[in-house]
């Protein structure tokens, strides 16, 4: 049972399921059937009329592409960027079509839904935070879907804390506060928090996201009070080693 397959077999039980179902699909890698091998960028995706549309076949394990077609050329490309290219052409999708739990077909509606919805851009405002308060009346639904996202941002920050938060000149909101973030990782760990309330289901929901130092006063602040997400570090590269110096790997002959 792979991500999608789980996904799928959940989204009849609620609106928040189904929305679960084209967050996994968007961070999915998938395998998109082609009719001849890329050529640079270039691809030409196999197309297979279905009543009044067209459709790509794609899948999120190449074995499961191998099944269905057998020895043929393939993309390898996230779902989002599928969700891109398929709602500027308006076509739909064939997923995991005969060889998995998750097999579905998207229209072409449900394509250009989810490319919009991904398309959602967060607005920048400036405030400064007066009071920081443990988080309540939160959404299960938010937290773990952030708890998802937020494990799937390797190496962007060192750690992130949830909170309440009250500001100066009135106002008040939760806050995900990221510690230490990689310069430039700014606007893909905004848009990663924001999909996450995207899809949570929440109506007419928002959540703040800030960024500070460790070295910060209020560093210190957000670990009292928040609830802390550690976000995975990037794997240190392996050291090469000489051909034939390592023992579970004996050179070849």
């Amino acid at each position: 049972m792979t991500p999608l397959d789980k996904a799928h077999a959940e989204m009849e039980a609620s609106e928040a399921a189904r929305l679960r179902f084209y967050e996994r699909l968007a961070d999915a890698e998938l395998f998109l059937l082609l009719d001849a091998p890329a050529e640079g960028k270039q691809i030409s995706p196999s197309l297979f009329p279905v009543e009044d549309t067209n459709l790509v076949l794609a899948f999120d394990r190449e074995e499961r592409l191998a099944e269905f077609a057998g020895s043929a050329p393939y993309a390898a490309l996230s779902g989002r960027a599928l969700a891109q290219m398929l709602a500027e052409q308006s076509l739909g999708l064939g997923l995991n079509l005969e060889v998995a739990p998750s097999s579905i077909v998207l229209p072409p509606a449900a394509i250009a839904w989810l490319h919009d919805t991904l398309g959602t851009v967060p607005k920048d405002v400036e405030a400064t935070p007066e009071e920081l308060l443990p988080p309540a009346g939160l959404q299960e639904a938010l937290v773990t879907g952030l708890d998802t996202k937020l494990a799937m941002s390797t190496g962007l920050a060192r750690h992130a804390y949830l909170c309440a938060v009250r500001y100066k000149g009135g106002g008040q909101s939760h806050m995900l506060a990221f510690l230490d973030p990689v310069p430039g990782a700014e606007p893909a760990l905004v848009h990663a928090v924001n999909e996450a309330l995207v899809f949570s289901g929440i109506e007419a929901g928002s959540l703040d996201v800030a960024f500070f130092s460790a070295r910060d006063p209020l560093a210190a602040e957000l670990a009292k009070v928040g609830l802390r997400f550690d976000l995975p570090e990037m794997a240190a590269p392996e050291a090469p080693v000489a051909p034939g110096m390592n023992p579970d790997k004996p050179p070849r002959l």
